[in-house]
């Protein structure tokens, strides 16, 4: 059996001593507001919906900007479009 006045054991009844205590304290007062883990879980959880957010709009970004670039423009040089000089009343009418 362990001597209780041995450096290990008196440690063992300060920690013990101690912990009591502080439980006591803890179960006495009920409104000590959020603890310092309750508020690093809550912070933890706002910042992983915001890098969820984040690579929502990253990759519906990249997705349209696919689109923009996948798109065919048409070609205006062969007379492609009803600008000005085409038509009956144009510049370029019946030169």
């Amino acid at each position: 059996m362990m001597n209780e006045l041995s450096p290990p054991g008196m440690l063992f009844h300060y920690l013990r001593a101690f912990l009591g205590t502080r439980v006591t304290r803890l179960r006495e007062n009920d409104d000590r507001g959020a603890s310092a883990v309750e508020l690093a879980v809550i912070t933890a959880v706002l910042v992983a919906l915001a890098v969820l957010i984040l690579g929502l709009i990253v990759t519906f970004a990249k997705k349209q900007g696919d689109n923009i670039t996948n798109t065919q423009v048409p070609d205006v040089g062969n007379g492609g479009g009803a600008g000005a000089g085409a038509g009956a009343g144009g510049a370029g009418a019946g030169s």
